[in-house]
């Protein structure tokens, strides 16, 4: 006898489970999308919504979860992801699968080239690639290589690809977590037209001012369970109440209480430039000064490209530019920072924005991890003493709260705000004076986000100086002491962060722009 399917449903996940060597990361969980909906699925990290994901498209093949999976009114037991994409169900993932070497066209018909009689058809192919750019509003060349365009088109090119395949349920994974606004917004927009035109889509995203803006639907995952499934149709959920179902407690606060006491100045910059690696004469840092304090935590807002990131990376060992000039000082004397082993010797860490591309090596352990910034530290005479690093790994294990089975665990296992505790223990097992963090909550969820930014106020509170680079303004002006406004290059100001608000901040960047 066939089970009861709702007439508006176009996909429904009934008392899903999955385990992984005995433990349970979905249990029961019930998923409905209806033909022509945005819905988001939201959860802080570990919560399952990954996991739900793969069980729907494939990548976990049936029977190695328990439960039913119907779409458009027909059970399906999905033994990989060529079943489920044959049916329309498409997964982007947060990590793009494209091939940087290959062009737009290429890249678009991976595994269904257009041919004829085995031969590629590549007037077909870049008619229909023209078409599908079309589509999703890109205006590239089919010829162009992937790896000639920025990650917000690279996202565009994800979902033409997906239209190539007659989607039916689109799935996003933290699509706008890498972009700046504009490309979120335009990839925000695209997402309305296709469910105008039909097209169903499940939305994973931490970023709950989209989520407002887009989802039909809003379902919370928590602990591998669904809590609740909200309705947005006439009007979207309060803000404190979703946060309240993901964490399960309310969160009274973003950001942690703090009395700053800055200090001393710890480190200054004078007068320092650097030259784009690649072009020669073109200055993309502009004669930058800066100071920050022992206690003191000091956040540079700017647009995207405004050369936050370059600067940091050229001032930590010179990871980035050429011809870099100017001077560093800490505790008001002249250090050495011209290689990153100096830059550590001289008591700065630089926690990078790509944590999983620069920050960690995936498949390496926790202990690992943790130990790589200072290999002298748990080494006697050149070799690795691993119960020291065991024992190193395990102590931050406990001060950062980093949930995981053990410090042997695979870094790539963890959740993003695990990952990033483990690239933070890193760079604390260095004892740095001041530490540069590039992003430091990109990708994670607003519980992990609130621990972070306490370890951070502690981080502080200790006496070190903090350098915090971030994109998100109520993050920076939640957390910060003081501001400096950086532009093309430049800092075209500075300001207390007491008093100040998203619209003043804007207000003077954009000016300045």
């Amino acid at each position: 006898m066939q089970a009861q399917v709702r007439s508006d449903a176009l996909l429904e996940m009934r008392a899903i489970q999955k385990e992984f060597h005995g433990v349970a990361a979905l249990r029961h969980v019930e998923l409905t999308v209806r033909h022509g909906e945005i819905h988001a699925v939201i959860g802080e990290n570990g919560a399952g919504k990954s996991t739900l994901m793969k069980v729907l498209s494939g990548v976990y093949p049936h029977p190695e979860y328990d439960g039913e999976i119907w779409f458009d009114g027909r059970l399906q037991r999905f033994s990989g992801i060529r079943d489920s994409e044959a049916l329309g169900i498409v997964i982007i993932h947060q990590e793009l699968a494209l091939i940087p070497q290959l062009s737009i066209a290429e890249n678009l018909f991976l595994g269904h080239e257009q041919a004829r009689h085995g031969v590629i058809d590549w007037d077909r192919t870049h008619q229909r690639a023209v078409d599908l750019l079309r589509q999703v509003g890109l205006d590239e060349s089919p010829h162009t290589l992937i790896a000639d365009i920025g990650v917000g088109k690279q996202q565009l090119v994800e979902i033409a690809k997906a239209l190539a395949k007659d989607v039916r349920l689109l799935i996003l994974d933290e699509p706008t977590a890498s972009l700046n606004e504009d490309d979120s917004a335009a990839l925000l927009a695209l997402l309305k037209r296709l469910r105008a035109q039909g097209v169903s889509c499940v939305l994973i995203s931490h970023k709950l001012n989209e989520i407002a803006e887009v989802a039909d639907t809003i379902t919370v995952l928590r602990d591998g369970a669904t809590i609740t499934t909200l309705d947005c149709q006439h009007a979207p959920p309060a803000e404190a109440a979703i946060v309240q179902a993901m964490v399960g407690r309310e969160m009274q606060d973003r950001y942690p209480k703090r009395q700053p006491n800055p200090g001393e100045v710890l480190f200054e910059l004078k007068d320092w430039w650097v030259e784009h690696p690649l072009h020669v004469g073109r200055e993309a840092v502009k004669g930058v000064n800066l100071n920050v304090r022992r206690g003191e935590i000091v956040g540079i807002a700017g647009l995207m490209g405004a050369g936050r990131t370059e600067l940091a990376m050229s001032v930590f060992g010179r990871s980035w530019g050429r011809r870099i000039r100017g001077s560093a000082w800490m505790n008001g004397r002249q250090v050495d920072v011209s290689t990153v082993r100096r830059a550590i010797r001289a008591g700065l860490a630089y926690v990078t924005e790509d944590r999983k591309g620069l920050g960690l090596v995936l498949q390496d352990s926790i202990a690992r991890n943790t130990s790589l910034s200072r290999l002298e530290g748990v080494s006697h005479h050149g070799v690795v003493d691993d119960a020291a690093e065991f024992r190193v790994a395990s102590d931050f294990r406990q001060r950062l709260a980093t949930r995981c089975a053990g410090v042997h665990q695979s870094v790539g296992n963890l959740s993003g705000g695990n990952q990033q505790k483990v690239v933070l223990a890193k760079w604390l097992f260095t004892d740095p004076e001041l530490l540069i963090l590039d992003e430091p909550t990109r990708g994670i969820d607003v519980g992990a986000k609130f621990e972070i930014y306490s370890l951070i106020a502690s981080l502080a509170a200790q006496g070190r100086a903090i350098l915090m680079i971030s994109s998100e303004l109520p993050e920076l002006l939640g957390l910060c002491d003081r501001l400096y406004l950086m532009n093309e290059g430049t800092f075209v100001g500075e300001m207390p962060v007491a008093g100040a608000t998203q619209e003043t901040v804007m207000h003077a960047l954009l000016r300045t722009h």
